[in-house]
Protein backbone atom coordinates (compact mmCIF):
# COMPACT_ATOMS: atom_id res chain seq x y z
CA UNK A 1 0.00 0.00 0.00
CA UNK A 2 2.77 2.43 0.97
CA UNK A 3 4.54 1.81 -2.32
CA UNK A 4 1.41 3.02 -4.15
CA UNK A 5 0.99 6.13 -1.96
CA UNK A 6 4.57 7.34 -2.43
CA UNK A 7 4.48 7.80 -6.26
CA UNK A 8 1.12 9.58 -6.05
CA UNK A 9 2.37 11.90 -3.33
CA UNK A 10 5.54 12.71 -5.25
CA UNK A 11 3.52 13.34 -8.42
CA UNK A 12 1.19 15.73 -6.60
CA UNK A 13 4.11 17.56 -5.00
CA UNK A 14 5.87 17.89 -8.36
CA UNK A 15 2.71 19.14 -10.07
CA UNK A 16 2.15 21.62 -7.24
CA UNK A 17 5.71 22.97 -7.56
CA UNK A 18 5.33 23.38 -11.32
CA UNK A 19 2.07 25.28 -10.84
CA UNK A 20 3.63 27.47 -8.14
CA UNK A 21 6.60 28.33 -10.37
CA UNK A 22 4.31 29.21 -13.27
CA UNK A 23 2.22 31.50 -11.06
CA UNK A 24 5.38 33.07 -9.61
CA UNK A 25 7.02 33.63 -12.98
CA UNK A 26 4.10 35.58 -14.44
CA UNK A 27 4.32 38.66 -12.13
CA UNK A 28 8.13 38.54 -12.24
CA UNK A 29 8.05 38.45 -16.03
CA UNK A 30 5.63 41.38 -16.15
CA UNK A 31 7.86 43.48 -13.87
CA UNK A 32 10.96 42.58 -15.88
CA UNK A 33 9.45 43.42 -19.27
CA UNK A 34 7.01 46.16 -18.25
CA UNK A 35 8.48 48.58 -20.80
CA UNK A 36 7.38 46.18 -23.55
CA UNK A 37 3.89 45.42 -22.21
CA UNK A 38 2.08 48.67 -22.98
CA UNK A 39 -1.41 47.29 -22.38
CA UNK A 40 -0.67 46.59 -18.68
CA UNK A 41 1.04 49.94 -18.03
CA UNK A 42 -1.22 52.56 -19.66
CA UNK A 43 -0.60 56.29 -19.97
CA UNK A 44 -4.12 57.34 -20.94
CA UNK A 45 -7.53 57.28 -19.28
CA UNK A 46 -9.12 55.00 -21.89
CA UNK A 47 -6.25 52.51 -21.78
CA UNK A 48 -6.41 52.56 -17.96
CA UNK A 49 -10.12 51.70 -17.97
CA UNK A 50 -9.52 48.94 -20.53
CA UNK A 51 -6.68 47.54 -18.41
CA UNK A 52 -8.83 47.60 -15.28
CA UNK A 53 -11.63 45.82 -17.15
CA UNK A 54 -9.13 43.13 -18.18
CA UNK A 55 -8.10 42.68 -14.54
CA UNK A 56 -11.70 42.48 -13.35
CA UNK A 57 -12.59 39.82 -15.93
CA UNK A 58 -9.50 37.80 -15.05
CA UNK A 59 -10.31 38.06 -11.32
CA UNK A 60 -13.79 36.69 -12.00
CA UNK A 61 -12.30 33.85 -14.02
CA UNK A 62 -9.90 33.02 -11.17
CA UNK A 63 -12.91 32.52 -8.90
CA UNK A 64 -13.49 29.38 -10.94
CA UNK A 65 -9.95 28.44 -11.94
CA UNK A 66 -8.37 28.50 -8.46
CA UNK A 67 -10.99 26.22 -6.82
CA UNK A 68 -10.79 23.84 -9.79
CA UNK A 69 -7.01 23.52 -9.45
CA UNK A 70 -7.26 23.11 -5.68
CA UNK A 71 -10.00 20.48 -5.93
CA UNK A 72 -8.03 18.63 -8.58
CA UNK A 73 -5.22 18.04 -6.11
CA UNK A 74 -7.60 17.30 -3.24
CA UNK A 75 -9.67 14.77 -5.21
CA UNK A 76 -6.56 13.16 -6.70
CA UNK A 77 -5.23 12.52 -3.21
CA UNK A 78 -8.46 11.66 -1.41
CA UNK A 79 -9.89 9.32 -4.04
CA UNK A 80 -6.68 7.54 -4.96
CA UNK A 81 -6.94 3.81 -5.49
CA UNK A 82 -5.29 2.94 -2.19
CA UNK A 83 -7.48 5.11 0.08
CA UNK A 84 -10.14 2.78 1.47
CA UNK A 85 -11.55 5.48 3.75
CA UNK A 86 -12.85 7.50 0.78
CA UNK A 87 -16.55 6.91 0.26
CA UNK A 88 -17.66 6.02 -3.24
CA UNK A 89 -21.15 7.38 -3.94
CA UNK A 90 -22.45 6.55 -7.44
CA UNK A 91 -25.59 8.64 -6.78
CA UNK A 92 -23.72 11.93 -6.19
CA UNK A 93 -24.58 12.96 -9.74
CA UNK A 94 -28.18 13.39 -8.60
CA UNK A 95 -27.28 15.43 -5.51
CA UNK A 96 -29.36 18.61 -5.46
CA UNK A 97 -26.73 20.72 -3.64
CA UNK A 98 -24.00 19.62 -6.05
CA UNK A 99 -26.24 20.46 -9.01
CA UNK A 100 -26.86 23.96 -7.62
CA UNK A 101 -23.11 24.49 -7.20
CA UNK A 102 -21.88 23.41 -10.62
CA UNK A 103 -24.77 25.03 -12.48
CA UNK A 104 -25.44 28.02 -10.21
CA UNK A 105 -21.93 29.43 -9.83
CA UNK A 106 -21.17 29.56 -13.60
CA UNK A 107 -24.63 31.07 -14.19
CA UNK A 108 -24.05 33.83 -11.62
CA UNK A 109 -20.59 34.61 -12.98
CA UNK A 110 -21.93 34.69 -16.55
CA UNK A 111 -24.62 37.18 -15.52
CA UNK A 112 -22.04 39.38 -13.76
CA UNK A 113 -19.73 39.35 -16.78
CA UNK A 114 -22.65 40.09 -19.13
CA UNK A 115 -23.80 43.12 -17.11
CA UNK A 116 -20.23 44.36 -16.78
CA UNK A 117 -19.62 43.96 -20.51
CA UNK A 118 -22.83 45.82 -21.37
CA UNK A 119 -21.91 48.71 -19.07
CA UNK A 120 -18.29 48.97 -20.22
CA UNK A 121 -19.25 48.69 -23.89
CA UNK A 122 -21.24 51.92 -23.57
CA UNK A 123 -18.72 53.60 -21.27
CA UNK A 124 -15.77 52.86 -23.58
CA UNK A 125 -17.56 53.52 -26.87
CA UNK A 126 -14.74 54.84 -29.13
CA UNK A 127 -17.18 57.31 -30.73
CA UNK A 128 -18.13 58.79 -27.35
CA UNK A 129 -16.50 62.21 -26.70
CA UNK A 130 -14.36 62.42 -23.57
CA UNK A 131 -15.40 64.76 -20.78
CA UNK A 132 -12.91 67.56 -20.20
CA UNK A 133 -12.76 71.29 -19.55
CA UNK A 134 -10.41 71.56 -22.56
CA UNK A 135 -11.52 71.75 -26.17
CA UNK A 136 -10.99 68.51 -28.09
CA UNK A 137 -8.25 68.48 -30.72
CA UNK A 138 -9.20 66.91 -34.05
CA UNK A 139 -6.53 64.89 -35.82
CA UNK A 140 -7.33 63.12 -39.08
CA UNK A 141 -5.52 59.83 -39.66
CA UNK A 142 -4.90 58.23 -43.06
CA UNK A 143 -3.48 54.71 -43.25
CA UNK A 144 -1.22 54.47 -46.29
CA UNK A 145 0.92 51.59 -47.49
CA UNK A 146 3.02 51.29 -45.23
CA UNK A 147 2.94 54.54 -43.30
CA UNK A 148 0.60 56.89 -41.44
CA UNK A 149 -0.39 60.43 -42.40
CA UNK A 150 -1.74 62.75 -39.68
CA UNK A 151 -3.65 65.86 -40.71
CA UNK A 152 -4.38 68.87 -38.48
CA UNK A 153 -7.30 70.50 -40.33
CA UNK A 154 -7.43 73.65 -38.17
CA UNK A 155 -3.68 74.27 -38.26
CA UNK A 156 -3.39 73.32 -41.97
CA UNK A 157 -0.39 71.07 -41.42
CA UNK A 158 0.23 67.35 -41.78
CA UNK A 159 2.88 64.96 -40.50
CA UNK A 160 4.10 61.54 -41.56
CA UNK A 161 4.65 58.79 -38.97
CA UNK A 162 4.61 61.30 -36.11
CA UNK A 163 2.13 63.56 -34.36
CA UNK A 164 2.15 65.67 -31.23
CA UNK A 165 -0.68 66.72 -28.94
CA UNK A 166 -1.13 68.44 -25.55
CA UNK A 167 -1.38 66.54 -22.28
CA UNK A 168 -4.82 65.86 -20.73
CA UNK A 169 -6.57 67.16 -23.84
CA UNK A 170 -9.21 65.02 -25.58
CA UNK A 171 -8.01 63.90 -29.00
CA UNK A 172 -10.73 63.21 -31.53
CA UNK A 173 -9.32 61.01 -34.28
CA UNK A 174 -11.05 60.71 -37.65
CA UNK A 175 -9.65 57.65 -39.37
CA UNK A 176 -9.68 56.36 -42.93
CA UNK A 177 -7.43 54.40 -45.28
CA UNK A 178 -6.06 54.99 -48.76
CA UNK A 179 -4.66 51.46 -48.89
CA UNK A 180 -5.85 47.99 -47.82
CA UNK A 181 -7.88 47.92 -44.61
CA UNK A 182 -5.71 48.65 -41.61
CA UNK A 183 -5.93 49.19 -37.86
CA UNK A 184 -4.82 52.27 -35.90
CA UNK A 185 -3.44 51.43 -32.43
CA UNK A 186 -1.60 53.27 -29.64
CA UNK A 187 -1.46 50.61 -26.87
CA UNK A 188 -0.54 52.98 -24.03
CA UNK A 189 -3.49 55.26 -24.82
CA UNK A 190 -6.29 52.89 -25.83
CA UNK A 191 -7.63 50.18 -28.07
CA UNK A 192 -7.37 49.87 -31.82
CA UNK A 193 -9.75 51.21 -34.47
CA UNK A 194 -10.05 49.96 -38.04
CA UNK A 195 -9.19 52.19 -41.00
CA UNK A 196 -11.04 51.37 -44.21
CA UNK A 197 -11.04 52.98 -47.68
CA UNK A 198 -14.01 55.29 -48.36
CA UNK A 199 -15.08 55.05 -44.69
CA UNK A 200 -14.65 57.42 -41.76
CA UNK A 201 -14.27 55.90 -38.30
CA UNK A 202 -13.64 57.69 -35.02
CA UNK A 203 -11.61 57.22 -31.85
CA UNK A 204 -11.36 59.40 -28.74
CA UNK A 205 -8.27 59.19 -26.55
CA UNK A 206 -6.50 61.32 -23.95
CA UNK A 207 -2.99 61.06 -22.46
CA UNK A 208 -2.51 61.37 -18.71
CA UNK A 209 1.31 61.54 -18.79
CA UNK A 210 3.94 63.24 -20.91
CA UNK A 211 5.93 60.95 -23.18
CA UNK A 212 6.50 59.36 -26.57
CA UNK A 213 4.13 56.47 -27.18
CA UNK A 214 4.61 53.91 -29.89
CA UNK A 215 1.75 53.52 -32.34
CA UNK A 216 1.44 50.79 -34.91
CA UNK A 217 -0.73 48.88 -37.28
CA UNK A 218 -2.71 46.07 -35.64
CA UNK A 219 -3.68 44.52 -38.97
CA UNK A 220 -1.19 42.68 -41.18
CA UNK A 221 -1.04 44.47 -44.53
CA UNK A 222 1.87 43.11 -46.53
CA UNK A 223 5.66 43.10 -46.67
CA UNK A 224 6.08 46.57 -45.11
CA UNK A 225 3.84 45.83 -42.13
CA UNK A 226 6.70 45.48 -39.64
CA UNK A 227 7.83 49.06 -40.29
CA UNK A 228 4.37 50.59 -40.19
CA UNK A 229 4.67 52.34 -36.85
CA UNK A 230 4.73 55.92 -35.59
CA UNK A 231 5.36 58.10 -32.53
CA UNK A 232 2.53 59.80 -30.64
CA UNK A 233 4.04 62.51 -28.45
CA UNK A 234 2.12 63.90 -25.47
CA UNK A 235 3.61 67.19 -24.31
CA UNK A 236 2.77 70.29 -22.33
CA UNK A 237 0.53 72.92 -23.92
CA UNK A 238 3.53 75.23 -24.36
CA UNK A 239 5.62 72.58 -26.11
CA UNK A 240 2.69 71.66 -28.32
CA UNK A 241 2.17 75.27 -29.40
CA UNK A 242 5.89 75.61 -30.10
CA UNK A 243 5.77 72.47 -32.25
CA UNK A 244 2.75 73.76 -34.18
CA UNK A 245 4.55 77.05 -34.83
CA UNK A 246 7.64 75.21 -36.04
CA UNK A 247 5.58 72.82 -38.19
CA UNK A 248 3.74 75.72 -39.85
CA UNK A 249 7.09 76.99 -41.13
CA UNK A 250 7.91 73.75 -42.91
CA UNK A 251 9.13 74.17 -46.47
CA UNK A 252 7.54 70.87 -47.58
CA UNK A 253 4.18 71.45 -49.21
CA UNK A 254 1.45 68.88 -49.65
CA UNK A 255 -0.89 69.34 -52.60
CA UNK A 256 -2.88 66.68 -54.40
CA UNK A 257 -0.06 65.71 -56.75
CA UNK A 258 2.42 65.42 -53.89
CA UNK A 259 -0.09 63.42 -51.91
CA UNK A 260 -0.49 60.92 -54.77
CA UNK A 261 3.29 60.40 -54.73
CA UNK A 262 3.25 60.04 -50.95
CA UNK A 263 0.42 57.49 -51.09
CA UNK A 264 2.48 55.14 -53.27
CA UNK A 265 3.69 52.05 -51.36
CA UNK A 266 6.95 52.63 -49.49
CA UNK A 267 8.63 51.20 -46.39
CA UNK A 268 10.37 52.59 -43.29
CA UNK A 269 9.59 56.26 -43.94
CA UNK A 270 11.12 58.84 -41.57
CA UNK A 271 8.87 61.54 -40.01
CA UNK A 272 8.14 64.52 -42.27
CA UNK A 273 6.16 67.72 -41.60
CA UNK A 274 4.06 69.30 -44.39
CA UNK A 275 2.13 72.48 -44.96
CA UNK A 276 -1.22 71.79 -46.62
CA UNK A 277 -1.71 73.57 -49.92
CA UNK A 278 -5.46 73.16 -50.00
CA UNK A 279 -8.55 72.47 -47.94
CA UNK A 280 -10.31 69.24 -46.92
CA UNK A 281 -7.61 66.78 -47.90
CA UNK A 282 -9.10 64.14 -45.63
CA UNK A 283 -12.54 64.41 -47.25
CA UNK A 284 -11.02 64.27 -50.71
CA UNK A 285 -9.16 61.07 -49.84
CA UNK A 286 -12.46 59.49 -48.84
CA UNK A 287 -14.30 60.88 -51.87
CA UNK A 288 -11.71 59.63 -54.37
CA UNK A 289 -13.41 56.24 -54.20
CA UNK A 290 -16.73 57.83 -55.16
CA UNK A 291 -15.76 60.32 -57.90
CA UNK A 292 -13.50 60.27 -60.97
CA UNK A 293 -9.88 61.34 -60.25
CA UNK A 294 -10.14 64.46 -62.40
CA UNK A 295 -12.94 65.80 -60.22
CA UNK A 296 -10.77 65.40 -57.13
CA UNK A 297 -7.99 67.49 -58.69
CA UNK A 298 -10.48 70.24 -59.52
CA UNK A 299 -12.13 70.40 -56.11
CA UNK A 300 -9.00 70.31 -53.90
CA UNK A 301 -7.86 73.91 -54.03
Amino acid sequence: MKTMIRPIRLLLIFAGLVLFLVLLMQPLEILKFQDYIDVLFPKGIIALKERNLLFIIQAIMLLVIIPVYALTFIFSWRYRAGNRKAKYDPHLVDNVIAEYIWWGIPLILTIIISLLTWHKTHELDPYKPLESDKKALTIQVVALQWKWLFIYPEEQIASLNFFQFPLETPIHFEITSDAPMNSFWIPKLGGQMYAMPSCRTQLNLMASEVGDFRGSSANISGEGFSGMHFIARASSEEDYRAWIKSASQSTAGLNWEEYRKLAAPSKDNPPVIYQLEGQNLFDQIINKYMHPPQEITKTWK
